[in-house]
Protein backbone atom coordinates (compact mmCIF):
# COMPACT_ATOMS: atom_id res chain seq x y z
CA UNK A 1 0.00 0.00 0.00
CA UNK A 2 1.86 3.18 -0.96
CA UNK A 3 -0.93 6.17 -0.94
CA UNK A 4 -3.23 6.00 2.04
CA UNK A 5 -6.44 8.69 2.89
CA UNK A 6 -7.51 10.41 6.41
CA UNK A 7 -10.83 11.83 6.82
CA UNK A 8 -12.80 13.00 10.32
CA UNK A 9 -16.75 13.07 10.06
CA UNK A 10 -19.73 13.78 12.51
CA UNK A 11 -19.39 15.91 15.14
CA UNK A 12 -15.99 17.21 16.69
CA UNK A 13 -14.33 15.85 19.23
CA UNK A 14 -11.06 16.93 21.18
CA UNK A 15 -7.90 14.50 20.20
CA UNK A 16 -9.07 13.91 16.76
CA UNK A 17 -6.62 15.88 15.68
CA UNK A 18 -3.97 13.84 17.64
CA UNK A 19 -5.15 10.88 15.86
CA UNK A 20 -4.71 12.40 12.24
CA UNK A 21 -1.20 13.44 13.23
CA UNK A 22 -0.54 10.28 14.47
CA UNK A 23 -1.83 8.68 10.76
CA UNK A 24 0.12 10.95 8.89
CA UNK A 25 3.28 10.62 10.54
CA UNK A 26 3.15 6.97 11.00
CA UNK A 27 2.77 6.92 7.58
CA UNK A 28 5.77 8.71 6.15
CA UNK A 29 7.40 7.22 8.79
CA UNK A 30 6.85 4.18 6.25
CA UNK A 31 7.03 5.40 3.07
CA UNK A 32 3.31 6.06 2.86
CA UNK A 33 1.94 8.77 0.90
CA UNK A 34 -1.56 10.12 3.06
CA UNK A 35 -4.05 12.11 1.57
CA UNK A 36 -6.04 14.35 3.80
CA UNK A 37 -9.92 14.43 2.73
CA UNK A 38 -11.30 17.80 4.29
CA UNK A 39 -14.92 18.03 5.04
CA UNK A 40 -15.45 14.11 6.04
CA UNK A 41 -17.23 11.63 3.20
CA UNK A 42 -18.67 15.22 1.34
CA UNK A 43 -14.94 15.77 0.59
CA UNK A 44 -14.43 12.18 -0.55
CA UNK A 45 -17.45 12.68 -3.17
CA UNK A 46 -16.42 16.23 -4.36
CA UNK A 47 -12.48 15.19 -4.06
CA UNK A 48 -11.58 17.69 -1.50
CA UNK A 49 -8.36 16.13 -0.64
CA UNK A 50 -4.83 17.32 -0.85
CA UNK A 51 -1.12 15.29 0.14
CA UNK A 52 -0.09 15.66 3.58
CA UNK A 53 3.15 15.88 4.88
CA UNK A 54 5.24 16.50 8.70
CA UNK A 55 4.31 19.97 8.60
CA UNK A 56 0.44 19.89 7.88
CA UNK A 57 0.01 18.02 11.35
CA UNK A 58 3.12 20.21 13.07
CA UNK A 59 1.45 22.15 16.13
CA UNK A 60 -2.25 20.53 16.31
CA UNK A 61 -1.55 17.58 18.75
CA UNK A 62 -2.57 20.25 21.60
CA UNK A 63 -5.59 21.58 19.45
CA UNK A 64 -9.51 20.75 19.34
CA UNK A 65 -11.30 20.42 16.97
CA UNK A 66 -10.44 19.21 13.44
CA UNK A 67 -7.95 20.47 11.33
CA UNK A 68 -9.75 18.61 8.53
CA UNK A 69 -13.05 19.82 9.39
CA UNK A 70 -16.16 18.11 9.11
CA UNK A 71 -19.68 17.73 7.78
CA UNK A 72 -22.87 15.58 6.90
CA UNK A 73 -23.24 14.36 3.40
CA UNK A 74 -26.65 12.96 3.00
CA UNK A 75 -25.14 12.34 -0.11
CA UNK A 76 -23.30 9.57 0.33
CA UNK A 77 -25.65 7.38 1.88
CA UNK A 78 -26.68 6.99 -1.62
CA UNK A 79 -25.47 4.06 -3.90
CA UNK A 80 -24.85 7.26 -6.24
CA UNK A 81 -22.42 8.55 -3.71
CA UNK A 82 -20.71 5.76 -2.30
CA UNK A 83 -19.66 4.99 -5.76
CA UNK A 84 -18.49 8.70 -7.21
CA UNK A 85 -16.80 8.50 -3.81
CA UNK A 86 -14.83 5.07 -4.74
CA UNK A 87 -14.20 7.03 -7.99
CA UNK A 88 -12.58 10.12 -6.08
CA UNK A 89 -9.94 7.83 -4.23
CA UNK A 90 -9.24 6.11 -7.63
CA UNK A 91 -8.42 9.45 -9.40
CA UNK A 92 -6.18 10.24 -6.26
CA UNK A 93 -4.91 6.70 -5.85
CA UNK A 94 -6.08 6.05 -2.52
CA UNK A 95 -5.58 2.37 -1.83
CA UNK A 96 -7.09 2.03 1.90
CA UNK A 97 -8.89 4.60 4.00
CA UNK A 98 -8.33 5.92 8.12
CA UNK A 99 -11.98 7.46 9.13
CA UNK A 100 -12.49 8.80 12.39
CA UNK A 101 -15.74 9.68 14.10
CA UNK A 102 -18.67 8.48 15.88
CA UNK A 103 -21.68 5.67 15.39
CA UNK A 104 -22.57 7.09 11.87
CA UNK A 105 -19.00 7.77 11.06
CA UNK A 106 -17.89 4.10 11.28
CA UNK A 107 -21.12 2.66 9.55
CA UNK A 108 -19.93 5.02 6.48
CA UNK A 109 -16.56 3.17 6.72
CA UNK A 110 -18.06 -0.73 6.92
CA UNK A 111 -20.12 0.65 3.52
CA UNK A 112 -17.05 1.58 2.05
CA UNK A 113 -15.16 -1.88 3.48
CA UNK A 114 -18.24 -3.64 1.75
CA UNK A 115 -17.72 -2.33 -1.77
CA UNK A 116 -14.29 -3.43 -1.25
CA UNK A 117 -12.35 -0.48 -0.21
CA UNK A 118 -9.63 -1.38 2.79
CA UNK A 119 -10.41 0.58 5.58
CA UNK A 120 -9.76 0.78 9.26
CA UNK A 121 -12.33 3.18 11.61
CA UNK A 122 -11.06 4.73 15.00
CA UNK A 123 -13.76 5.81 17.32
CA UNK A 124 -14.07 10.29 17.55
CA UNK A 125 -16.58 10.97 19.59
CA UNK A 126 -17.51 13.04 22.55
CA UNK A 127 -20.45 10.84 24.20
CA UNK A 128 -18.53 7.44 24.63
CA UNK A 129 -21.47 5.64 22.96
CA UNK A 130 -19.67 2.94 21.64
CA UNK A 131 -19.83 -0.59 23.34
CA UNK A 132 -17.12 -2.22 21.91
CA UNK A 133 -14.00 0.37 23.22
CA UNK A 134 -13.96 1.78 27.06
CA UNK A 135 -13.14 4.81 25.86
CA UNK A 136 -13.73 7.33 22.65
CA UNK A 137 -11.33 9.79 21.83
CA UNK A 138 -13.09 13.00 23.13
CA UNK A 139 -14.83 11.70 26.32
CA UNK A 140 -11.84 12.43 29.00
CA UNK A 141 -11.43 16.20 27.79
CA UNK A 142 -15.43 16.61 27.67
CA UNK A 143 -15.78 14.62 31.06
CA UNK A 144 -12.75 17.48 32.66
CA UNK A 145 -14.34 20.78 31.25
CA UNK A 146 -17.65 20.15 32.34
CA UNK A 147 -16.18 19.24 36.07
CA UNK A 148 -14.76 22.75 35.58
CA UNK A 149 -18.31 24.02 34.68
CA UNK A 150 -19.14 22.41 37.33
CA UNK A 151 -17.20 24.25 39.53
CA UNK A 152 -18.28 27.83 38.48
CA UNK A 153 -21.59 27.57 38.88
CA UNK A 154 -21.21 25.78 42.42
CA UNK A 155 -19.79 29.23 43.13
CA UNK A 156 -22.55 31.31 42.15
CA UNK A 157 -25.31 29.11 43.16
CA UNK A 158 -23.53 29.26 46.87
CA UNK A 159 -23.56 32.59 46.73
CA UNK A 160 -27.08 32.95 46.32
CA UNK A 161 -28.62 29.81 47.74
CA UNK A 162 -29.97 28.48 44.71
CA UNK A 163 -29.98 25.02 43.02
CA UNK A 164 -28.82 24.86 39.66
CA UNK A 165 -29.91 22.39 36.82
CA UNK A 166 -26.85 21.43 34.52
CA UNK A 167 -27.22 20.19 30.99
CA UNK A 168 -24.86 18.24 29.42
CA UNK A 169 -24.68 16.68 26.00
CA UNK A 170 -26.00 13.15 25.77
CA UNK A 171 -28.74 12.42 23.60
CA UNK A 172 -29.13 8.41 24.59
CA UNK A 173 -25.73 7.97 26.39
CA UNK A 174 -25.79 9.14 29.91
CA UNK A 175 -21.81 8.59 30.27
CA UNK A 176 -20.88 12.63 30.12
CA UNK A 177 -23.37 13.41 32.79
CA UNK A 178 -22.57 10.21 35.19
CA UNK A 179 -18.85 11.28 35.13
CA UNK A 180 -18.98 14.63 35.01
CA UNK A 181 -21.80 14.68 37.64
CA UNK A 182 -20.01 11.95 40.17
CA UNK A 183 -16.41 14.31 39.52
CA UNK A 184 -17.91 17.24 40.04
CA UNK A 185 -20.12 16.42 43.08
CA UNK A 186 -23.72 16.83 41.70
CA UNK A 187 -26.47 15.67 44.40
CA UNK A 188 -28.50 14.28 41.49
CA UNK A 189 -27.66 12.77 38.23
CA UNK A 190 -30.14 12.57 35.73
CA UNK A 191 -29.89 10.28 32.70
CA UNK A 192 -31.74 8.43 30.01
CA UNK A 193 -30.90 5.39 30.90
CA UNK A 194 -32.69 5.50 34.15
CA UNK A 195 -35.98 6.28 34.88
CA UNK A 196 -35.88 10.26 36.48
CA UNK A 197 -37.71 10.22 39.74
CA UNK A 198 -38.48 14.00 40.76
CA UNK A 199 -39.60 13.14 44.57
CA UNK A 200 -35.83 11.92 45.13
CA UNK A 201 -35.04 14.86 43.05
CA UNK A 202 -36.68 17.65 45.32
CA UNK A 203 -35.85 15.10 48.93
CA UNK A 204 -32.10 15.82 48.30
CA UNK A 205 -32.63 19.52 47.69
CA UNK A 206 -35.00 19.79 50.80
CA UNK A 207 -32.40 17.69 53.22
CA UNK A 208 -29.46 19.77 51.82
CA UNK A 209 -30.88 22.52 52.51
CA UNK A 210 -32.77 21.78 55.70
CA UNK A 211 -29.17 21.07 56.66
CA UNK A 212 -27.26 24.72 55.89
CA UNK A 213 -26.27 23.18 52.55
CA UNK A 214 -25.91 26.62 50.33
CA UNK A 215 -26.17 25.69 47.10
CA UNK A 216 -27.15 21.96 44.63
CA UNK A 217 -26.09 20.76 41.62
CA UNK A 218 -28.27 18.99 39.46
CA UNK A 219 -26.47 17.26 36.10
CA UNK A 220 -29.11 16.40 32.83
CA UNK A 221 -28.11 14.46 29.95
CA UNK A 222 -29.58 16.42 27.32
CA UNK A 223 -31.91 12.87 26.44
CA UNK A 224 -32.91 12.49 29.86
CA UNK A 225 -35.57 15.35 29.96
CA UNK A 226 -36.41 19.05 29.61
CA UNK A 227 -34.75 21.55 31.70
CA UNK A 228 -37.07 23.57 32.13
CA UNK A 229 -39.78 21.57 32.58
CA UNK A 230 -37.35 19.64 35.48
CA UNK A 231 -36.63 23.43 36.75
CA UNK A 232 -40.45 24.13 36.95
CA UNK A 233 -41.45 21.04 38.90
CA UNK A 234 -38.86 21.49 41.41
CA UNK A 235 -39.71 25.15 42.20
CA UNK A 236 -43.18 23.80 42.88
CA UNK A 237 -42.30 21.13 44.93
CA UNK A 238 -39.59 22.54 47.00
CA UNK A 239 -39.94 26.32 46.33
CA UNK A 240 -36.14 26.27 45.85
CA UNK A 241 -34.93 29.09 43.69
CA UNK A 242 -33.22 27.20 40.44
CA UNK A 243 -31.68 28.35 37.53
CA UNK A 244 -31.20 26.28 34.36
CA UNK A 245 -27.67 26.15 32.79
CA UNK A 246 -27.48 24.46 28.91
CA UNK A 247 -23.59 24.38 28.31
CA UNK A 248 -24.23 23.29 25.08
CA UNK A 249 -21.18 23.27 22.58
CA UNK A 250 -18.70 24.88 25.20
CA UNK A 251 -18.18 21.39 25.67
CA UNK A 252 -17.18 20.35 22.92
CA UNK A 253 -13.92 22.91 22.37
CA UNK A 254 -10.91 23.09 24.13
CA UNK A 255 -7.12 21.34 24.88
CA UNK A 256 -7.23 17.61 24.62
CA UNK A 257 -5.88 16.08 27.82
CA UNK A 258 -3.49 13.83 27.88
CA UNK A 259 -5.71 11.01 27.92
CA UNK A 260 -7.37 11.95 24.60
CA UNK A 261 -3.89 12.98 23.32
CA UNK A 262 -2.34 9.49 24.14
CA UNK A 263 -5.34 7.12 23.09
CA UNK A 264 -5.81 9.18 19.83
CA UNK A 265 -2.16 8.84 18.93
CA UNK A 266 -2.13 5.00 19.75
CA UNK A 267 -5.36 4.67 17.76
CA UNK A 268 -4.04 6.16 14.97
CA UNK A 269 -0.73 4.54 14.59
CA UNK A 270 -2.69 1.42 14.83
CA UNK A 271 -4.58 1.78 11.84
CA UNK A 272 -2.07 2.37 9.78
CA UNK A 273 -0.44 -0.75 10.71
CA UNK A 274 -3.24 -2.73 9.80
CA UNK A 275 -3.67 -1.24 6.82
CA UNK A 276 0.30 -1.86 6.16
CA UNK A 277 -0.50 -5.50 7.13
CA UNK A 278 -3.45 -5.75 4.37
CA UNK A 279 -6.01 -6.28 7.28
CA UNK A 280 -9.07 -3.82 6.68
CA UNK A 281 -13.06 -3.83 7.95
CA UNK A 282 -11.62 -3.43 11.27
CA UNK A 283 -11.91 -0.52 14.24
CA UNK A 284 -9.21 0.26 16.76
CA UNK A 285 -10.06 0.85 20.57
CA UNK A 286 -9.42 1.09 24.15
CA UNK A 287 -10.19 -2.14 26.13
CA UNK A 288 -8.26 -2.80 29.93
CA UNK A 289 -5.75 0.37 28.65
CA UNK A 290 -4.64 -1.85 25.65
CA UNK A 291 -5.30 -0.82 22.05
CA UNK A 292 -8.10 -3.90 20.34
CA UNK A 293 -8.87 -3.81 17.20
CA UNK A 294 -12.06 -5.79 16.32
CA UNK A 295 -14.43 -6.48 12.98
CA UNK A 296 -17.03 -3.45 12.28
CA UNK A 297 -19.99 -5.14 11.55
CA UNK A 298 -18.78 -6.66 15.18
CA UNK A 299 -18.00 -3.74 16.74
CA UNK A 300 -21.24 -1.94 15.59
CA UNK A 301 -23.29 -4.68 16.89
CA UNK A 302 -23.04 -4.69 20.24
CA UNK A 303 -25.29 -2.85 22.45
CA UNK A 304 -23.97 -0.35 25.03
CA UNK A 305 -24.31 -1.06 28.63
CA UNK A 306 -25.01 1.62 30.74
CA UNK A 307 -22.43 1.64 34.27
CA UNK A 308 -25.24 0.49 36.84
CA UNK A 309 -22.74 0.48 39.35
CA UNK A 310 -20.83 3.82 38.91
CA UNK A 311 -24.31 5.23 39.08
CA UNK A 312 -25.67 3.52 42.35
CA UNK A 313 -22.03 5.10 44.01
CA UNK A 314 -22.99 8.41 42.73
CA UNK A 315 -26.49 8.10 44.66
CA UNK A 316 -25.20 6.52 47.68
CA UNK A 317 -22.47 9.43 47.92
CA UNK A 318 -24.37 12.47 47.29
CA UNK A 319 -26.66 12.26 50.20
Amino acid sequence: MKTIGVLTSGGDAPGMNAAIRAVVRTGIYNGIKVMGVKEGYNGLIKGNISEMNLSSVGDTIHRGGTILRSARSDEFRTDLGKNRALTVMEIFGIEGLVVIGGDGTLRGANDLNKLGVPVIGIPGTIDNDLAYTDLTIGFDTVVNTVVDLISNVRDTSASHGRANIIEVMGRECGDIALCSGLAGGAESIIVPEEKLDIDEVCKKLIQGRNRGKLHSIIVLAEGAGNAYELKNSIEEKTGIETRVTILGHIQRGGNPTATDRIIASKMGAKSVELLMKGISGKVVGVRDNKIIDMDIDEALSMKKEFDSETYKLSKMISI
